[in-house]
């Protein structure tokens, strides 16, 4: 930390703090279990050691359902309902509530025909998209999710924003081994990591963002105001365009710069996604699977380690680490952020968070 010290950090009981949020989406109209679901989602990337999805973006949630840019009650559609496939519409409902009920289905219509592939329109944002992938690892499948975002990226070589930093993931079930989950955005770092190191009054890295010109910068006030920048260069932009094109283009929802962010207290999100999954039963014995699953990983963990690493991990495992050592020890969250919750809590009336 620069100028902070050890007090400038709280350490938070993930129960208090997903009965807080709970208690904080339902003063708003949302059912208890939709309430439950979106606190849920957010802490679960606490627990993940992913604070930039965690609850620091409970402000932004709260005033887009005073707005009613997101909608409190949950109102789904589906205009198209074909065996292995569905278009669902979220009707501007709670972004996590949304996806659930959308990796849920699509994970049903895997086990009925092998492969099942939900499109969704008209979503919010849904926090990290791990959270949905994993439950299709947690039911013997494997999951690809994508979605897209406000847009806070310049087409290569550009500079307007227009590409949001359109996240993936996908989760494979690995036998013993907690699954193997992959879950990147396309920019070079989630803008929401920006967000954290303005909350800590941190510098950047170079090669993070540009500012309003074009040129480097390694300030995070200068980094929100300019671009964020695609990761490995026109490759990230490309597949953030992909993304795009699987999330709005496909669901017929919004995409590009008419997709608006959770930052946005006011405009409608029309977010889009797409969850695929894979039955995998259908492709080889289970067993068979996860012995494979961890004999990839055992081959992954047992090579000659590179100077100062001390163990390589496979992707998902130091989440899967971050979890246990969080729910036994408390979520570790800086005075700005406990600060947010606290305005939060004074606005919706709900007794603020209760720190161990």
């Amino acid at each position: 930390m620069s100028d902070h010290h050890a007090d400038a950090f709280q350490r938070v009981h993930p129960n208090a703090l997903r009965d807080f949020v709970s208690a904080v989406y339902r003063t708003q109209g949302a059912a208890a279990e939709d309430a439950l679901i979106a606190a849920d989602a957010m802490v679960q990337a606490d627990l993940w050691g992913h604070q930039s999805h965690g609850v620091l973006r409970l402000g932004w949630y709260y005033a887009r359902l005073r707005s009613g840019a997101m909608r409190a009650q949950t109102q789904l559609g589906f205009p198209v309902d074909a065996g292995a496939i569905a278009v669902m519409d979220g009707g501007d409902s709670i972004g996590p509530v949304v996806a659930k009920h959308a990796a849920l289905d699509a994970i049903r219509r895997a086990k009925a025909h092998g492969i099942g592939a939900v499109s969704v329109r008209n979503s919010n944002h849904f926090g990290t998209c791990m959270y949905f992938t994993r439950m299709a690892a947690q039911q013997d499948c494997i999951m690809l999710c994508t979605t897209n975002g406000g847009p806070n990226m310049a087409p290569w070589g550009g500079l307007k924003k227009l590409i949001g930093t359109n996240p993936w993931s996908v989760a494979v079930p690995a036998g013993r081994y907690a699954p193997l989950i992959m879950d990147v955005a396309n920019s070079g770092v989630a803008r929401g990591k920006i967000f954290l190191a303005q909350t800590r009054h941190e510098a950047i890295p170079e090669g993070w963002a540009i500012d309003a010109k074009g040129r480097p910068t390694t300030d995070p006030e200068a980094a929100l105001e300019g671009f964020i920048l695609p990761m490995a260069g026109h490759k990230g932009y490309a597949i953030g365009a992909i993304v795009d094109v699987l999330s709005g283009v496909l669901s017929g929802s919004g995409f590009l710069d008419e997709v608006h962010g959770p930052y946005d207290p006011v405009n409608r999100s029309r977010a889009g996604h797409l969850m695929i999954v894979l039955n995998v039963a259908a492709f080889q014995p289970l067993d068979a699977f996860h012995a494979r699953m961890e004999r990839f990983i055992d081959t992954l963990k047992a090579v000659p380690l590179a100077e100062g690493a001390e163990e390589v991990f496979y992707p998902g495992e130091k989440e899967a680490r971050a979890h246990e050592t969080n729910l036994a020890q408390g979520i570790v969250l800086p005075h700005d952020t406990i600060a947010g919750l606290d305005a939060v809590a004074a606005e919706s009336g709900v007794t603020p968070v209760a720190r161990e």
